[in-house]
């Protein structure tokens, strides 16, 4: 089953305190902001004052090696928080955000958010456990990589994809908008070659069938 998305759980109009504005309400907050596909919402090292919120599309949070090689943290889709760390202290971004579609963002400054915070007990909340869920994912992966082969960090990365995004279709589950295999492999931190090899494997055996729009798990259990 597809889980529920934090602002839910909390019940707290995330929408209407990012996007004041889209609800009509003038008193605070920014108009929305729309990005092109591939258009980079920041960069490392600009100035980090800022905690956005999507309404539609989705962003890929990532930083870069020194050697130049993407390595994708996040990928985020609607109702999702990213820049948070403006909050605690991070005076420039260490990380890029970029639109991987089309998307739309609500945005509030990281000291108006602190004010809100005061305001909103269930906020801070929410807040909370948007910063402790991405440290516990990062830390999730950083196990999987020293100790679990690439085969395994694949498919353990499609079982959290189908929990998180997927919906339930008779005993099947599908992701739409699924990743490219880049994509997949910068998360996994494979290689694309590697990641094609297991997809087509999985799809050999009739476990998945995937295109450039969706997945679809036959059977979770022997999704293995």
């Amino acid at each position: 089953m597809k889980e529920q998305s934090y602002w839910y759980l909390e019940n707290i109009d995330v929408t209407g305190i990012f996007c004041p504005n889209k609800l009509g309400d003038f008193r605070q907050g920014h108009e929305p902001k729309d990005y092109k596909a591939g258009e980079y919402i920041y960069l490392p090292d600009e100035y980090s004052d800022t905690i956005f919120f999507i309404t539609k599309g989705r962003v890929k949070i990532g930083t870069y090696s020194d050697a130049g090689k993407e390595i994708t943290k996040a990928i985020l889709a609607p109702g999702e928080v990213f820049g948070e760390l403006s909050l605690i202290g991070e005076d420039k971004r260490r990380d890029f955000a970029l639109a991987m579609e089309d998307t739309e963002t609500c945005f509030v400054k990281a000291e108006q958010m602190k004010n809100l915070l005061r305001d909103y007990n269930g906020l801070t909340w929410f807040m909370m456990k948007v910063m402790g869920g991405r440290v516990m994912k990062m830390e999730k992966r950083l196990e999987s990589l020293v100790f679990k082969d690439s085969r395994t960090r694949i498919v353990e990365y499609l079982k959290e994809l189908a929990r998180e995004k997927g919906q339930r279709v008779g005993y099947e589950m599908l992701v739409r908008n699924f990743l490219t295999h880049q994509e997949i492999a910068n998360m996994t931190a494979t290689s694309r070659q590697t990641v094609t090899t297991v997809l087509n494997e999985l799809r050999n055996d009739n476990v998945i069938t995937f295109n450039r729009k969706r997945l679809l798990i036959r059977d979770m259990e022997k999704l293995v």
